[in-house]
């Protein structure tokens, strides 16, 4: 029997796609990075059917792929020994609303955005922002980060408890209902970050928080990215409750004028947001003009109206495929590193002059209200010499950042792209990730090729 025929059994013909749109799609994701596509797509719709592939990709060596929306950046969807792509998307039930908790129970399936506007009725929402209708599956694994971090930390610092399916199709949970426990290891917190190497989620319980009395949206505009950075951090430690602050370039600020039909000043600029109670919010953002100014801003407005920051924030997270846009038909490079915030401007000014000075043309942009921040430049695939210069602008950026204590990804994951900036990072730690990974499985069908370096 084809490997189609075998997982149709399992689950159902219509849930097995083995040609077409559909396995293209499963096989780069929407990241830069080479694509390869799956033998078979598989759409199971239960944790037992998704247990039940698993059992059948252990027997018969099948490397299994987790896919979400597709939307990480790299390249931990691309299925790199082919094999089959397990897609979670139709487990996308809500499965328990707990307002009085401030807890919900999801599938992997549901969306960030679909949570939220389920959750609004009850005066909830669900913190982690990253720019991306993105699955809460896919955001757990990777742990994604995005413009709410600074304030509601990242998506670790949101789940509670795990269901998982194991490499050998059997299921654990971790963690519970409770705010807080100390039985036993952190499973929960290895799993969050894990990218699908260690087992699948077919189940999430998150943290929720109350909506905010009122919000205050901000742009403050400057004459150089180190001048922004500065700010930021002043407003940081001075103790007002900033819920974002995001840093984007002249470039950036240019490109998302010519994708989202803005008309931004085209400086360096610092997005500013302000959440509480009406008083303390009124005082935040009187605190934060003055800083800026005293830091040198151009400019500082703000905004109350829901639609106009919501216009606002729609601009800033569309900035990464605004910079993309700006060069069709070329590869873009996309850093991905957190520093402490007080080598921040340093930084920034050397991660300009090291894209600059390689010939590259490009924009950065981040959310420096916790370090972390993205240069983003285009290469030109095709050209051997274009690759190598931007191998060595990411390597140089990345030794920035582990020089200062620094981290090569702050959200965006390990994946394929980044498996020797682990090795510089945490080589010392390596040998202990692959016992692990060894003990969960020992088969190494669970997303091949991905986290740890020299992985086939």
């Amino acid at each position: 029997m084809s490997l189609a025929s075998e997982l149709a059994a399992i689950l159902s013909e219509d849930r097995v796609v083995t040609s077409g749109e559909e396995v293209g799609r499963h096989g780069g994701g929407v990241a830069d990075h080479s694509p390869r596509p799956p033998e078979a797509v598989v759409y199971p719709e239960s944790r037992e059917e998704v247990a039940a592939v698993l059992v059948f990709a252990g027997e018969y060596g099948v490397s299994v792929t987790p896919f979400g929306q597709g939307s990480s950046l790299e390249g931990h969807v691309v299925p790199e020994r082919g094999g089959i792509s397990l897609d979670t998307s139709r487990m996308d039930r809500i499965v328990e609303l707990r307002p009085e908790d401030l807890i919900a129970r999801v599938e992997p399936g549901v969306t960030h955005e679909r949570l939220n506007r389920e959750l609004a009725p009850h005066g909830l929402f669900f913190p982690v922002d990253p720019g991306w209708d993105a699955s809460i599956g896919g955001m757990a694994a990777t742990n994604a980060s995005g413009t709410n971090a600074v304030r509601h930390g990242v998506m670790r610092d949101q789940v509670l408890g795990l269901e998982v399916a194991l490499a050998n199709g059997s299921l654990m949970t971790t963690g519970g209902l409770s705010a807080k426990s100390s039985a036993g290891y952190d499973l929960t917190s290895l799993f969050v970050g894990s990218e699908g190497t260690l087992g699948v989620f077919t189940g999430i319980t998150l943290r929720l928080k109350p909506l905010p009395e009122m919000a205050i949206a901000a742009r403050a505009t400057f004459g150089s990215v180190e001048e922004a950075g500065e700010a930021a951090i002043v407003m940081i430690r001075s103790g007002m409750l900033v819920g974002r602050v995001e840093l984007v370039d002249e470039r950036t600020v240019a490109a998302v004028n010519a994708y989202s039909g803005t008309a931004y000043p085209e400086s360096p600029t610092l997005f500013l947001e302000f959440s509480g109670d009406e008083a303390a919010v009124e005082a935040d953002t009187g605190r934060a003009r003055e800083i800026a100014r005293s830091g040198g801003c151009d400019s500082f407005e703000h905004e109350q109206d829901p639609a106009a920051r919501e216009t606002l924030w729609e601009a800033r997270h569309k900035a990464g495929l605004a910079v993309r846009a700006l060069n069709p038909g070329k590869a873009t490079i996309s850093t991905d590193v957190c520093v402490p915030i007080s080598d921040l401007p340093g930084a920034l000014g050397a991660a300009r002059r090291t894209i600059s000075e390689a010939g590259f043309e490009g924009a950065i942009l981040g959310h420096v209200g916790d370090g972390n921040y993205h240069a983003i430049f285009p290469m030109d695939a095709s050209d051997p010499g274009d690759v190598d210069r931007a191998s060595r602008v990411n390597a140089e950026i990345v030794d920035y950042a582990l020089a200062r204590g620094g981290t090569c990804t702050g959200e965006h994951g390990i994946g394929s792209g980044k498996r020797r900036s682990l090795e510089k990072e945490h080589g010392d730690s390596i040998p202990l990730m692959r016992g692990i990974k060894r003990l969960l499985d020992p088969d190494g069908i669970l997303n091949p090729g991905k986290v740890l370096p020299n992985e086939t």
